[in-house]
């Protein structure tokens, strides 16, 4: 059990969250599947998305087939997110601790620490966006800005589900508001039908547009289950996939056309100045601060995901190793800390190059787990079905061991397979010419290791529990 601590309450509830890594039992489950659908809707109604929808015409291709290259991108990898967060009410666990059924106790670490690196990432760039909006709201330098927000984003981490939660509402609903108005602005004083007009299809193009809208939902896959898991154990798996995929969907497609709307419209006016010429296209003076609110507000949700994911991460890599089952309030904070003040430092330091790093790192982080998704994924709904031993997740000698090898080997091979057919700014494959610029990396990336897994599955089947086996269980 976490260890006690003096929190606030409200009608009996606690604000400040206590527990971390350790399973969450019935009599503290609580939560609606309308707040999965919330939360995630939030989390992509806001300018990131925008601007990964945005990079598909930035980076060579037309409007409408971006578009529908894009929607077809967010079905493939908001199913495999949405299959991920199924797995929380089911388990009670979060997402990542999981894994050491697949990959051992220790073993867990390799693709955690990868996840570790994603979130630095994404919290970094996130905080590049917010920041430009909050200095634009208060008058300040973007230096200022980013610092501010970092402040915000460290406070409701440390709160936890629940205010994570809350806020996830209110940013959908100013989200939605924003994004209205927004489109509004941009059919009324645009000519959106030329744009839809000038077809050019490219393979290339399309895969790439695709690859960015399904790696944008697959890297949500690593925590996806962190923010279900306190849903009551009854809840429809079927259900909790269609509010958590439905959400994400949506929320993403919406801010992803804009985007890309946006940047047909900019040309080369958008690098560098993606959140200004953002708001131009909506509106000027008080509205156009109301605009920065919303980008600023926008940012609070998704970039405290990626805090507390990058908390929850931390956690399960030291734990392995300390056969811990939670997590002091204490080294909650410092863990949070670190990682915030890490992503904060690398916003200041990449914040003029924004974009093209931005575009390079989302590709390339697909390599890294898109492997772990068909893994995870082939296990729980082909074999293990959620009948997991939680206290032999924090046991190195328990039923999952150490190390999992054979995991461990087809995960790397999930990796190297994709090598060849990479296309980034820093990386290319010596696959990718001879296939005209098309990067399929991500598609070998999710059917090799998945068909290699249930293949090793089927010939040596693991003993797997008749049950969930629960802690209170090993008392």
């Amino acid at each position: 059990m976490p260890e006690s601590v003096a929190n606030l309450e409200t009608d009996g509830r606690k604000i400040l969250e206590t527990r971390s890594i350790d399973y969450i039992p019935d009599a503290e489950r609580h939560g609606s599947l309308f707040s999965q659908f919330t939360l995630w809707l939030s989390a992509n109604l806001q300018v990131t998305a925008i601007i990964t929808g945005a990079l598909a015409v930035v980076l060579g291709g037309d409007v409408f087939w971006s578009l529908i290259a894009l929607l077809a991108g967010q079905l493939v990898g908001g199913t495999v997110m949405a299959l991920h967060g199924a797995q929380g009410p089911q388990l009670g666990l979060p997402q990542m601790i999981s894994s050491r059924v697949q990959f051992g106790v220790y073993g867990a670490a390799i693709p955690i620490v990868l996840v570790c690196i994603m979130y630095v990432g994404f919290s970094a760039s996130g905080t590049v966006l917010a920041g430009q909006a909050t200095a634009q709201l208060l008058n300040v330098s973007d230096t200022s800005g980013i610092c501010l927000f970092a402040v915000l984003i460290v406070v409701l981490t440390l709160l936890g589900y629940r205010s994570i939660h809350f806020v996830g509402r209110i940013a959908s609903v100013i989200g939605v508001l924003a994004f209205v108005f927004m489109f509004a602005q941009l059919f009324t004083h645009h000519d959106i039908g030329a744009l839809l007009a000038n077809r050019h299809f490219s393979i290339a193009s399309f895969l790439l547009s695709m690859s960015l809208s399904a790696s944008w939902q697959i890297a949500f896959g690593p925590y996806v289950a962190d923010y279900s898991r306190y849903l009551p154990h009854s809840t429809s798996p079927l259900r909790t996939f269609l509010a958590v995929g439905l959400g994400s969907v949506i929320g993403a497609q919406a801010a992803m056309v804009f985007g890309v709307f946006a940047a047909a419209l900019a040309g080369h006016a958008f690098a560098h100045h993606e959140v200004a010429y953002i708001v131009s296209l909506g509106a000027s003076g008080a509205v156009a601060a109301m605009l920065y609110f919303s980008i600023a507000f926008g940012k609070l949700t998704v970039t405290t995901l990626n805090a507390y994911g990058s908390f929850m991460s931390m956690a399960t890599i030291v734990s392995a190793f300390r056969a811990k089952r939670a997590i002091s309030t204490h080294h909650r904070f410092l863990y949070i800390i670190g990682m915030v003040g890490i992503s904060t430092l690398v916003a200041l330091a990449g914040r003029h190059s924004f974009l093209k790093e931005f575009t390079a790192f989302i590709l390339f982080l697909l390599a890294f787990f898109t492997p772990w998704s068909a893994i995870n994924l082939v296990d729980f709904y082909c074999f293990t079905r959620s009948r997991y031993d939680v206290p032999a997740l924090s046991n190195p000698d328990g039923r999952y061991g150490r190390w999992n090898a054979k995991a461990i080997g087809i995960y790397v091979l999930g990796v190297l397979v994709q090598m060849p057919f990479i296309s980034t700014s820093f990386y290319t494959g010596p696959f990718v010419d001879a296939l005209g610029g098309t990067d399929i990396s991500w598609i070998l990336g999710l059917i090799v290791p998945g068909v290699l897994y249930y293949a090793a599955m089927r010939l040596t089947p693991p003993v797997i529990p008749e049950r969930l086996i629960l802690p209170v269980e090993q008392d």
